[in-house]
């Protein structure tokens, strides 16, 4: 390859991606520093689960991510499959959760906050959303592309681009502006998926991205709508939407602070 074809091959990547961050509404969303230091602490603040380092992930409302970060002293300090699962988290949250005003909407006319621990029931066979963990696959180019060195810092290769993906256990929540409306969400995986739903809820809160008022959900808790629902006996959710209880779950989902502000 020449040196000017190389060059014009140079400019036209460059182009390409500027444009692709271009398209990207991260300017009101969490910057990467503000994310990696609400992780460190929600991680501080829970002691549920294993006990284990975390990746964080925000997407936003198109699914595009803004910021990966995790809360060990390197990227292998927590699980490096974790890394694409709390994106694909957010990826999910973001998908299935509503704005209102909804018309027509009944009950959710003022929106609807679904969390990933939410769907977990309603995929399974015979459930009432089965399939859906098939239905948006991940951008594998984007998960994978990139030098990993660079993983979990504010020039992640994820950032700027869509990673796709539909992940069905806790860890995934919708953030929701001040004027409650969906703006993207955030994703982290790492430790028991109750643990990482526990942890992206307080890391949400920390965040003050927790503006759900009036927003309805599936759990049954008006304060906390899109709050994991431990409701499955027998193998069966009493109310569709149930998760299993996992090892070490020393948290009750009543517990964590009202997401409603």
């Amino acid at each position: 390859m020449s040196n000017k074809a190389f060059q014009q091959l140079a400019v036209g990547a460059a182009l390409t991606l500027s444009a692709v961050a271009a398209c990207a509404d991260c300017g009101a969303l969490p910057s990467w520093s503000t994310l990696k230091s609400a992780l460190t602490n929600a991680v501080a603040a829970e002691s549920s689960g294993l006990n284990f380092q975390m990746w964080a992930t925000i997407v936003d409302r198109d699914g595009t991510v803004c910021a990966v970060a995790f809360s060990g002293a390197n990227r292998a300090s927590q699980w490096p499959g974790s890394r694409v699962i709390s994106a694909q988290k957010a990826n999910t949250a973001n998908a299935f959760s509503l704005n209102g005003p909804i018309p027509g909407g009944g009950a959710f006319a003022n929106g609807l906050a679904l969390s990933t621990a939410n769907l977990y029931s309603a995929v399974q066979p015979g459930g009432s959303l089965y399939g859906l963990q098939h239905s948006n696959p991940v951008n594998t180019e984007v998960a994978y592309g990139g030098n990993p060195s660079n993983n979990g810092q504010a020039n992640d290769f994820m950032v700027g681009k869509k990673i796709g993906g539909v992940n069905v256990f806790g860890g995934g929540l919708a953030l929701y502006s001040a004027d409650h409306k969906v703006v993207g969400a955030v994703g982290v995986s790492g430790d028991t998926s109750c643990a990482d739903h526990m942890i992206a809820w307080r890391l949400r809160a920390g965040l003050s991205l927790d503006n759900l008022l009036g927003v309805a959900g599936v759990s049954g808790d008006a304060a906390r709508p899109d709050n994991i629902v431990f409701d499955i006996t027998g193998g069966v959710s009493a109310g569709g939407f149930g998760h299993p209880v996992c090892l070490n779950n020393t948290t009750a989902p009543g517990s964590l602070p009202a997401a409603n502000h």
